[in-house]
């Protein structure tokens, strides 16, 4: 099982945003992915800031707002 692969959701441990669920959508090298979630924007994130969890969800589309929709439908 790959920790970081995308559709896989994660929990924020640093940052402003620590403590928020994230899903992520692109993987841009071996340090840095791209994450979208409810309380966090869509930005660039150093895997080192994110813990993963046993859940993976289908990334449908492109659209964040799609994204944000699909993740809270999966983790509630």
């Amino acid at each position: 099982m790959p920790a970081i692969e995308v559709g896989r959701i994660c929990m924020k441990i640093s940052g402003r945003e620590a403590g928020e669920k994230c899903v992520i959508v692109e993987i841009i090298d071996d340090k840095f992915v791209e994450i979208v979630g409810s309380a966090v924007k869509n930005r660039r994130c150093n895997i080192k800031h994110l813990e993963p969890t046993q859940q993976v969800m289908e990334i449908q589309n492109e659209d964040p707002e799609a994204i944000k929709k699909d993740l809270e439908a999966a983790i509630s």
